[in-house]
């Protein structure tokens, strides 16, 4: 369940600072929390995350007020070339940059599951490490 804009007319840093407000917010607080902001780039998360929710809803069959935001990637995306008039002739280059926004919705309790897989896998690995270093250090004592 997600959706993406190509080609934002924003500079990546400006939308870096709206993706972390909303990161990790259910989609309803999300979606009130854009609305009161006054940014161009909380206009242009709030139709992403309108479309992702509306994706979510006839794609996928899901209630779009039960989501959370899973992940919000900004990357950076071409540049325009522009230029300003100096003295004698000359240009000065500019670049505007553009952007590439996606956000994928999930339910709340699959990103606890995800959560919780991991830190357990971690757990498990660090408790063989042990065993490991326990069984060395027993047959560099017995030796």
């Amino acid at each position: 369940m997600h959706a993406h804009l190509t080609s934002a007319r924003l500079a990546p840093k400006k939308a870096n600072l709206m993706a972390k407000m909303v990161r990790g917010l259910s989609a309803p607080a999300a979606l009130s929390l854009l609305q009161k902001t006054s940014k161009k780039s909380a206009r242009l998360f709030e139709g992403v995350l309108r479309s992702a929710m509306a994706n979510a809803e006839h794609n996928f069959k899901q209630d779009p007020r039960a989501l959370v935001i899973q992940s919000v990637v900004v990357n950076q995306g071409a540049a325009y070339r522009r230029g300003i008039p100096m003295a004698r002739g000359r240009v000065r280059p500019i670049k505007k940059f553009l952007c590439h926004i996606a956000i994928t919705l999930g339910l709340p309790d699959a990103e606890m599951e995800v959560k919780g897989k991991k830190e357990s896998a971690r757990k498990q690995a660090s408790k063989a490490k042990k065993a490991d270093k326990q069984k060395k250090s027993s047959s560099v004592s017995s030796s």
